[in-house]
């Protein structure tokens, strides 16, 4: 058995030490899939699908996000820059300017939707440098996911809200490829919704039991929704981000770009990036107990499977390299009607701090905004009133511990001036960019989150699960295996360029996995 065994390791090193260059990664993002799904759901997926990853490929189980941000732009720009949010600076959609108080938009510029706020190289803006014939393919439901992902170069595309079409904008392209043009003209995408969404297994098949909109039948009798619609979409490009139909869309395009692009047709390897956005939304619209996001995995399960099929006709396994992983977890459900008031009010606690610097320092407008756990002060009223700004910080910190659902505060000037090296403060310097993130970095208890409204779960903050996240590497001779040691996501971009045979990304702080080099 001893000796069986000791062949089989030789011959996993033979085939790893021999593997080939891929012609084409394909990096796949399920956005809000925890690290615990793929195992909760297993039996009732496919086996050419999620479990195909899972029982073929190389299998971590400990991957991290080591930051508090765990938001869909922060973490996107981890997985495709290999640094931390302190490094490569996207703490968020927006943030303050603070010479002129004005809210930047991260992806916002003259040229429409583009990377004009991104700082850190990405890997498809390495592999195109390395390699000038290749190709870096972005697809994602919306723009700011797929320009992140993305970075400066390459066909970048995501959908439109109202007019259900695949766009991207002149800072990209001066022109729409007209093979997409002709699907958008035919309305293509408009096809994948479906006047109710149903269940796509028995009811008695799932594991979860909560539900709202899903349509539910037993013995071939339709059951009404268990409670009113929580969510009443506007128009075509909100119904297919709030249901299965976004992620059908979104596998349409990878497919068609696979075959007009030619991905993975020559020897200049190519890099392929999805972003599966809809589950993000029915997560946070559903919960993660919701018979409403198990559908939706199982209806992905189904349809990754049929993609793998087309991918693997057009690439042999051996020169493609697929990676599944996700950006971020999510929290437990909150009943909107049942736990309302147990969620944290940004609103009540922006005013209410403001609140007290008017009463520590006069009246004036103190606060400009929060945004994404972090609390922005005046800056220039601050120097106005000829005050010190990291004891006006260190006040509001203090002050803002008396909170309820507050956990931990600390102040800008603290992480500027000190390392912390473990602990939650540790978390929340990992995910501090000085130039953007705010003036108070709120860290709230265990399972509560922001007060939105028709939302019961979210992300963004540095507890499991919304830090664990599945990782799965496949295909291009890497093996059948599971690794539970410890994989910080910084280490996706650097081991994914170590497979394509060239350097990480300038600012990359990971480094390529041990167990994945050749």
């Amino acid at each position: 058995m001893k000796r069986f065994l000791a062949i089989l390791i030789l011959l996993g090193c033979t085939l790893s030490a021999t593997a080939r260059t891929p012609r084409l990664v394909v990096q796949i993002v399920v956005s809000s899939m925890r690290a615990g799904d793929l195992e909760r759901y297993a039996d009732n997926f496919t086996d050419g699908g999620f479990k195909r990853l899972m029982v073929g490929g190389a299998y971590f189980t400990e991957a991290h996000y080591n930051y508090q941000q765990t938001t869909t732009p922060t973490s996107l720009a981890t997985l495709t820059t290999g640094a931390m949010p302190s490094m490569h600076g996207i703490v968020g959609e927006t943030w303050f300017d603070y010479t002129d108080n004005s809210i930047v938009r991260l992806t916002s510029g003259r040229r429409g939707p583009g990377a004009y706020h991104l700082v850190a190289p990405t890997l498809g803006e390495a592999l195109l440098n390395h390699y000038p014939e290749g190709k870096s393919v972005s697809i994602a439901l919306e723009s700011t996911s797929a320009i992140v992902m993305a970075g400066h170069q390459g066909e970048v595309y995501w959908l439109d809200n109202y007019s259900c079409e695949w766009l991207s904008s002149i800072y990209y392209t001066r022109s729409t490829p007209e093979w997409l043009a002709r699907s958008n003209r035919e309305g293509f995408n408009i096809s994948y919704l479906l006047p109710d969404w149903r269940q796509i297994l028995p009811k008695d098949q799932y594991h979860n039991s909560r539900y709202s909109d899903i349509r539910l039948t037993i013995d071939g009798k339709r059951e009404p929704s268990a409670a009113p619609r929580r969510f009443t979409p506007q128009n075509y490009g909100e119904r297919m981000g709030y249901t299965p139909a976004g992620n059908s869309a979104v596998i349409g395009l990878a497919k068609q770009a696979i075959a007009q692009f030619k991905l993975g047709a020559d020897k200049q390897p190519d890099l392929l990036n999805i972003c599966f956005d809809s589950s993000r939304h029915i997560h946070e619209v559903y919960g993660p107990e919701s018979i409403e996001v198990e559908d939706m995995y199982y209806r992905l399960d189904r349809e990754l499977a049929d993609f793998f099929t087309f991918l693997f006709a057009q690439v042999e396994e051996e020169d493609c390299l697929v990676v599944l992983t996700s950006d971020h977890g999510t929290s437990r459900s909150y009943d909107l009607k049942e736990e309302e008031g147990e969620r944290f009010n940004v609103q009540q606690f922006r005013v209410i701090a403001n609140g007290f610097l008017n009463v520590r320092y006069g009246t004036g407008v103190w606060v400009l905004g929060y945004r994404d756990g972090s609390l922005y002060l005046n800056h220039n009223l601050i120097y106005e009133r000829n005050l010190n700004l990291e004891e006006v910080q260190n006040e509001v910190a203090i002050f803002a511990q008396q909170f309820s659902g507050v956990s931990h505060a600390i102040s800008a000037t603290a992480l500027r001036n000190a390392y912390f090296g473990s602990g939650y403060a540790h978390l929340v310097q990992n995910g501090f960019y000085p130039r953007r993130s705010g003036d108070v970095i709120l860290n709230l208890v265990p399972g509560l989150i922001e007060e939105r409204e028709s939302i019961r779960s979210t992300s963004g903050s540095m507890y499991g699960y919304d830090r664990h996240v599945p990782l799965i590497f496949y295909g291009n001779s890497i093996g059948a295996r599971q690794i539970d040691e410890s994989v910080d996501m910084t280490a996706i971009a650097p081991t994914l360029a170590y497979r394509l045979g060239m350097g990480a990304p300038e600012a990359a702080e990971g480094k390529a996995l041990e167990e994945l080099r050749r």
